[in-house]
């Protein structure tokens, strides 16, 4: 049952409860020029107190001066601006990753809802639906759904800093909590097969430098012979290869994953197997004449061209088949070089370097299972 105005409110509106259970608030911004009629707005809520603060908050900024009308774009609509214009210095596959979420997700549950009408409450539902298992097939993983949320909150927070709306909803969710993937490096006796195994392959120096250095897969296909120091025995790793967006087969160098170049010191065993590979490389460029691509990667094919990240991914897949370990990822080599690493005597703070983690404290956290072995 609708309860009676509540007139000469805190705020100078009229508070209402609606037929729906919501309470509202109306109250005047002003009067319209042509007509001279007073131009009223609402707020909305969900109890009377929250209407009131509302109110009050609102009554201060007219009478300051600082009110802005209400924003009637929609999430959808806000979105497409926001990814065309706010987000022009990411990486392309970030971009990518942000356009696919904002598609399949975000919008077709929340882009037809106004901005200023986005509450805490329905982005929560949101994210729950998203965990939920629907028709058969399980919902979305604990990571995805905190991934989505880092996506719909960094939009509203640019909406707030244009003045769009005047909070962040997003910021009060509680998100799914994330189950800690178990990493599975390889153990000393699947390194030693994996070595012979590879032993005369077309991709084993990529093989051997990924394993004993653990680089990302991007970052030893975009290493370029410039950033190799065989003088000093180091490898500036500044740039991975990526994947450009929506077009086949083409791929760039961008930045490495947290935009910051480490320098690294390799084993001189990795130098001489650089070197013996850039002597091959050196008879492909002669055979090649004109044909040849001067594009300065240290990993090519025979005309010079950067290696297909997709190619060497699923030889790597082929031969741990091969040799009883078909689950094992590419990014398994990484892990298994930081384990050795550490287990060799390493101190955190030079893994944590070389593999261009964020902190020593990641490192210990990523890896807390090895430096309990060694204890």
């Amino acid at each position: 049952m609708a309860r009676k105005s509540n007139r000469g409110a805190q705020g100078a509106g009229t508070i209402r409860q609606r037929k729906d259970g919501r309470w509202e608030a109306r109250y005047t911004v002003g009067r319209d020029p042509g007509t001279g009629k007073q131009v009223q707005r609402s707020v909305y809520g969900a109890t009377q107190r929250e209407v009131r603060t509302k109110l009050a908050q609102l009554t201060v900024e007219i009478d300051s001066g600082t009110y802005k009308e209400p924003c009637k774009m929609k999430l959808g609509e806000w979105l497409d601006i926001w990814t065309a214009d706010y987000l022009n210095d990411v990486k392309p596959r970030t971009l990518e990753s942000y356009t696919e979420q904002i598609k399949n997700h975000i919008k077709p549950a929340l882009g037809s809802v106004k901005l200023e009408a986005l509450t805490t409450p329905a982005i929560q539902r949101f994210y729950n639906q998203l965990g939920m298992e629907r028709d058969g097939k399980a919902g979305l993983s604990p990571k995805t759904v905190k991934n989505i949320h880092g996506i719909l909150h960094e939009a509203l927070q640019q909406a707030c800093k244009v003045g769009y709306i005047r909070t962040n909803p997003a910021d009060a969710c509680t998100l799914p909590r994330a189950e800690k993937k178990e990493i599975k490096p390889l153990d000393s006796d699947e390194i030693t097969a994996f070595l012979k195994a590879i032993q005369g392959h077309q991709f084993e120096t990529v093989y051997i430098v990924t394993l004993f250095t653990g680089l990302r897969r991007g970052e030893v296909l975009g290493l370029t012979w410039d950033a190799v120091d065989f003088d000093n025995g180091t490898l500036l790793i500044n740039k991975q290869l990526q994947k450009i967006p929506g077009e086949r087969a083409a791929f760039r160098l961008v930045s490495t994953k947290n935009s910051k170049g480490r320098m690294i010191t390799a084993a001189p065993s990795i130098f001489a197997a650089l070197k013996k590979y850039r002597a091959r490389q050196a008879e492909w460029r002669l055979k090649a004449g004109e044909l040849w691509e001067d594009s300065n990667f240290v990993f090519t094919n025979e005309l010079g061209h950067h290696l297909s990240p997709h190619t060497v991914y699923h030889n790597y897949k082929r031969i741990v088949a091969s040799i009883g370990i078909p689950n094992a990822r590419f990014h398994d080599l990484r892990h298994s070089y930081a384990v050795a690493a550490l287990k060799e005597g390493d101190d955190v703070k030079t893994v944590q370097q070389n593999l261009g983690h964020h902190s020593a404290a990641f490192t210990l956290d990523t890896y807390a299972h090895a430096t309990a072995e060694m204890k």
